[in-house]
């Protein structure tokens, strides 16, 4: 994949539309949990930018490992891949817990998120925007 003059780069570039995807659907998303206009329902909106986030993260997900291969040896070792690969995990864990806790009352929400949805959306934010910064960290190390 080095090789090609054009590969690479479009692989790369598939890898940020996938982040700028997922990471601008949940953005929207976990601002509207925290109370950012509240004109709009949790729910539909929910309905609506879950899925393009999942379609986001499978894009990404999938481009990253073709970057990967192209110098898995070199990028393994790299503290900045280490970090943005631990703070996915953490990413995907708060996600698991969102859905299992908060998630399963959205219904009782009405125009307002529960405190544990807040505290899940809040982190989400926190995660989400260290993956970029470390993905972002990658070149430099």
């Amino acid at each position: 994949m080095r090789s090609s003059p054009a590969l690479y780069p479009a692989v790369e570039i598939l890898h940020i539309i996938g982040f700028v995807i997922l990471v601008g659907s949940i953005l929207a998303l976990d601002l509207r949990l925290l109370g950012l206009g509240r004109t709009i329902a949790i729910q539909p909106m929910a309905q609506l930018l879950l899925p393009v986030s999942r379609a986001g993260f499978v894009l990404a997900i999938s481009m990253g490992f073709l970057l990967f291969s192209a110098d898995a040896s070199h990028v393994v070792k790299n503290p900045a891949f280490q970090a943005k690969l631990l703070l996915i995990g953490a990413a995907l864990i708060n996600i698991v817990i969102a859905h299992a806790v908060p998630w399963r009352h959205v219904g009782r929400w009405g125009d307002k998120a529960s405190g544990a949805a807040k505290v899940t959306a809040l982190l989400s934010i926190l995660l989400w925007l260290g993956v970029i910064c470390a993905g972002r960290l990658i070149a430099y190390f």
